[in-house]
C-alpha cells in the first residue's frame, strides 16, 4: 500500500502537466485573435480596393474570383461596415432573393471558416478563409452525400443578408464578413448548438445557392 503511494505525487504531475498542456494550446490557438481577424480584413481590403458593388447591375458585371465589398447593414460606430465578395460561378437567369416575404427562404450549400482555415459550420467540404488561389470554375463541389440546408434571408448576420440579395440563384461565392457585420464582439453560440464562435470573429463562408424553400 506504501509503496502504491509514492507513485500518486508523481502520476498527479503527469495529469497536472498534461492539463496545463491542453490549456495553454487552447489559450494559444485563439491568442490576438480578434487583431488576426482584423489584419486579415485589412488585407483584403487592399486587394479590394475602390471595387464597390451597391446595385443587381453592379453585382452582375462582377468579374470572376476578383473581390469586392458590399455594404451592410450592420449598426455600429465605427461608420459603414462591408463584406467582401468574390464570385466563383455566375448564373446570369438566376433569380435573387429577397430580404422577407416571398422568396425570401433558401436552400443553400455553405462552408463555414475562421481566419485561419478551421471549419465552424457547413454542410460541404468547400473553400476555406486560407484559398486565395480558388480555381475558376472551382474543383471543390458538393457531393451526392452533401445536403444543403435552408433559411430565412432575413434570420442570417449582416454580411450574408447583404450579399444574399444580390446573389442570384444557381450562383457560388465566398464571402468575407469582418465581426462587425456577423456576430461582434461577443461570444455566440447558435441555439441547439455548442459550437461557440469566440468573439471578434472574421468569418469566411463558401456559399451556393441552390433553390427557393417553401
Amino acid at each position: 500500500m506504501k509503496k502504491s503511494l509514492l507513485f500518486l505525487p508523481f502520476l498527479l504531475l503527469l495529469v497536472g502537466a498534461f492539463i496545463s498542456c491542453e490549456e495553454v494550446e487552447e489559450a494559444g490557438k485563439y491568442d490576438n485573435w480578434r487583431e488576426r481577424g482584423e489584419a486579415f480584413v485589412d488585407s483584403i481590403k487592399r486587394l479590394t480596393g475602390e471595387n464597390y458593388v451597391a446595385t443587381a447591375e453592379q453585382a452582375d458585371a462582377m468579374e470572376l474570383g476578383k473581390l469586392y465589398a458590399i455594404q451592410t447593414t450592420a449598426s455600429t460606430t465605427e461608420g459603414a461596415q462591408y463584406v467582401y465578395c468574390k464570385k466563383l460561378v455566375k448564373n446570369e437567369t438566376g433569380e435573387r432573393p429577397l430580404y422577407t416575404g416571398y422568396h425570401s427562404k433558401v436552400n443553400a450549400y455553405y462552408y463555414g471558416t475562421y481566419v485561419n482555415g478551421e471549419e465552424f459550420d457547413g454542410c460541404f467540404d468547400g473553400y476555406s478563409a486560407i484559398d486565395r488561389d480558388i480555381p475558376i470554375p472551382p474543383v471543390k463541389e458538393p457531393t451526392v452525400f452533401d445536403s444543403f440546408v435552408d433559411f430565412e434571408v432575413s434570420g442570417v448576420v449582416a454580411g450574408w443578408a447583404a450579399a444574399l440579395q444580390l446573389m442570384r440563384m444557381g450562383e457560388r461565392w465566398m464571402l468575407y464578413i469582418p465581426y462587425q457585420s456577423g456576430y461582434g464582439i461577443n461570444d455566440y453560440t447558435a441555439p441547439y448548438s455548442t459550437n461557440t464562435i469566440p468573439r471578434g470573429s472574421l468569418l469566411t463562408f463558401d456559399l451556393q445557392l441552390v433553390s427557393f424553400a417553401e
